[in-house]
């Protein structure tokens, strides 16, 4: 386990929290701690095996928040070929996932006020297991929309919550738990991008098989959450709850902060879809093979595994992330030059650039983290930004797939996709200013 941060109890708890006492000062939201932990620890707080148990949770639920999406981008040309897709019908299947994150991901926080953060996750991770086992075999694109869009709305919610639960678990350890489990989805990203079309092959090539193995990692990810599906609101919690009150709503649309985050997360999933979405096929269609596509791919999100680790530690030490943002998107701005210019000669460059740049993911995570006091704060943030901000990526891939089939090339949307990166810049530099939206709401 990683040792105690600092500057994370000075922005996002003012002393540490275990789940029984934030209760009293916190929203209903942050209800006691499992009945489990309660019993074996009592008021010293859960118990070593419960904080345990949480951190593999953390862990395998990571590294199912992206394999839907990255392993179907590696097989998009025969996805498109099976079910006779267009060009535009393809960008609107890699739109599904904002939109999906944004629908479902406002339920999240009612969710796991009823019935608590660890049996939403849990059954978050039922559902990807579930769309990701019948979506191939449907025989329809309407079905396999209808059986992507189960998947997503587990993903859904446990993205919003992911955060809730590390504030919640770990109140003085938010940079380190946020960097593993980001450091987790880094890697079932980078895993799902390049071990898809391999293991496709050696399923007998079968895109169907090679999407739906992955259903296997998901009920993996089930079993953590059994034993602490108690986490949230049972009778003790309503009781506790109507005991001390639930905090004032924050009025959080009034928050420049919130705003700056929801753009900023919205504006580094558009460009992050866009490359799980199209990225292999922009390489492909500039003479790299398929298998060697959807390993650049792997690449990109690889970047994210050491440095979805360091970065939100790094940033957590910061009173002010500007500087980490302008870094990333530099990166991004330099690595999509050399994908227009030579997108071959350099693809393991730019591949590596790309990555760079898409760990503004992990750290608009830590934001999230840092730019409130309480645990109540953090889930009404965390829904806030992470809806609105999927809303705001929603056009991006779409937009790209319309351009690539009406241009007839790569040249515009690339165009596009690093005129974002300055709107980008300017959003995560408003959100990592030194504040957080109780001083502004």
């Amino acid at each position: 386990m990683p040792e105690d941060e600092t500057q994370p109890q000075t922005r996002t708890a003012t002393r540490p929290q275990s789940p029984q006492t934030a209760t009293a000062t916190d929203s209903a939201m942050d209800s006691p701690a499992p009945r489990t932990a309660q019993t074996a620890a009592g008021s010293a707080g859960p118990a070593p095996w419960a904080l345990r148990l949480v951190a593999v949770g953390l862990v395998l639920t990571a590294l199912n928040l992206r394999p839907a999406i990255t392993s179907l981008g590696a097989l998009l040309e025969e996805v498109r070929d099976g079910l006779h897709m267009s060009g535009s019908l393809a960008g609107v299947l890699t739109s599904v996932p904002p939109l999906c994150f944004a629908v479902f991901g406002i339920m999240a926080p009612r969710l796991a006020r009823r019935f608590g953060p660890g049996a939403v996750v849990c059954a978050g991770m039922v559902a990807i297991g579930a769309g990701l086992v019948i979506r191939p075999f449907v025989g329809s694109t309407a079905g396999f929309l209808a059986a992507s869009a189960l998947a997503l709305m587990g993903i859904a919610v446990s993205n919003i919550l992911m955060p809730v639960i590390v504030k919640r678990w770990f109140p003085d350890r938010v940079g380190s738990m946020t960097g593993l489990y980001s450091m987790a989805l880094a890697l079932g990203t980078a895993l799902a991008a390049a071990v898809t079309v391999p293991m496709t092959d050696a399923l007998g090539g079968s895109w169907k098989a090679g999407l739906g193995i992955w259903a296997a990692l998901a009920a993996a990810a089930v079993l953590p959450w059994i034993p602490l599906m108690r986490d949230g609101r049972g009778a003790a919690g309503q009781a506790t709850a109507q005991q001390h009150g639930d905090a004032p709503a924050l009025r959080i649309t009034r928050s420049r902060t919130a705003w700056g985050l929801a753009c900023f997360f919205g504006l580094q999933a558009t460009a992050a879809y866009i490359a799980m979405g199209w990225m292999p096929q922009i390489f492909r269609d500039a003479g790299v093979s398929a298998g060697t596509a959807g390993v650049l791919l792997a690449v990109t999100m690889a970047m994210g595994v050491p440095l979805a680790f360091v970065i939100p530690r790094v940033a957590a030490r910061m009173k002010n992330q500007g500087p980490i943002v302008v870094f990333l998107c530099a990166c991004g701005l330099v690595g999509y030059a050399g994908l227009y210019f030579a997108p071959a000669g350099g693809a393991w460059a730019w591949a590596l650039l790309l990555g760079i740049a898409n760990c503004a993911f992990p750290l608009a995570l830590t934001m999230i983290g840092m730019r409130s006091r309480s645990g109540a704060g953090v889930v009404r943030l965390s829904a806030f930004a992470q809806s609105t901000g999927y809303l705001i990526s929603i056009p991006g891939p779409l937009l790209v797939g319309v351009l690539y089939q009406h241009s007839g090339g790569w040249g515009l949307p690339i165009a596009l996709m690093a005129g974002l990166m300055v709107p980008q810049m300017v959003a995560g530099i408003l959100a990592g200013r030194d504040r957080t939206i109780e001083d502004e709401c």
